[in-house]
């Protein structure tokens, strides 16, 4: 559903140039339920704002679906935010009219696209535990139900990716998990492919996959582990929580980010010797005495 391979964003002003991301790396399968995680600042919500098509990429390959993002023209790019793509965000204002109803909100992206639909547009509120409240303003609504007409109102399409920025960043923990559970049952009864992006660690265990972002790169990913997998096997990797393993995300020119923290315990700061002993890479702090002869040289 989605492909990724050296994208690059830069953000130019007259004074300074950013790179938010560096030849950043993803694939997402078709119906697949996954999370992105990472710091502020690390390009996770740049990589969310191209993939919804709110901003270009500047190099590299961007596909979702059928649509190549490097290439789209503005034209093609209105058509692809209609039609295969709904986005919801952390601050649901960006998708709710508040002087609408929750289901008049739902109906407006589909008025717009010239497919209205009510009955359908029902059954997403219906879908979303709002089949008492669809005639309510926005007022009359709480935060969550305010988020869940931002999740029918995103749906409206019939979109085959739904990207949310955040969508339980405002929320209470239980609504929170309200959310979660109504995002796996849109993604298993719809197909529909669910990214979101978040830095909350404790979604990873209501989600398949997460892909942890580092300055503007995939650094690790944790796959929801196998039940029947050895637990033998999975001696030296790190998990984080029971239901998943860690794995380092290496690129096709064999770069890797190893973790700060596995570099912190070895006191490394800027190099690493690493060995191969026929079944395993071993990595290490320098030598010392080769720090030393590095250092007079």
């Amino acid at each position: 559903m989605i492909y990724c391979e050296g994208l690059v964003k830069i953000y130019k002003t007259d004074v300074v140039e950013v790179v938010a991301l560096q030849g950043l790396n993803i694939e997402v399968r078709k119906g697949e339920m996954m999370a992105i995680i990472g710091n502020s600042g690390s390009g996770k919500s740049t990589l969310l704002n191209i993939l919804g098509g709110l901003d270009r990429p500047s190099a590299g390959q961007v596909r979702v679906g059928e649509w190549d993002l490097l290439k789209i023209t503005d034209k093609q790019l209105v058509e692809y935010k209609r039609k295969t793509v709904g986005f919801i965000w952390q601050n649901n204002a960006r998708n709710l009219l508040p002087f609408l109803t929750a289901l008049e909100n739902v109906e407006v992206p589909m008025m717009l696209n010239g497919q209205y639909d009510r009955a359908y547009a029902k059954q997403l509120l219906e879908w979303v535990g709002l089949k008492d409240r669809m005639h309510n303003k926005l007022h009359q609504l709480s935060g969550g139900e305010q988020q869940r007409v931002a999740i029918a109102i995103a749906l409206a399409n019939r979109p085959q990716l739904l990207l949310a920025d955040e969508p339980t960043g405002s929320v209470d923990t239980q609504t929170s998990d309200l959310i979660m559970g109504i995002f796996r049952k849109l993604n298993q009864e719809l197909g529909v492919t669910i990214v979101i992006v978040t830095h909350d660690l404790s979604l990873a265990s209501k989600v398949d996959r997460v892909v942890a972002i580092r300055d503007g790169m995939t650094s690790t990913e944790f796959v929801k582990r196998n039940p029947n997998l050895d637990l033998m096997s999975m001696e030296g990797r790190r998990s984080i929580n029971e239901g998943h393993e860690e794995y380092v995300v290496v690129d096709r020119a064999g770069r890797l980010q190893v973790p700060k923290e596995f570099l912190s315990a070895l006191g490394v700061e800027n190099k690493v010797s690493m060995e191969f002993d026929g079944e395993k890479i071993i990595i290490k702090a320098p030598n010392q005495l080769e720090g030393n002869l590095n250092e007079k040289a």
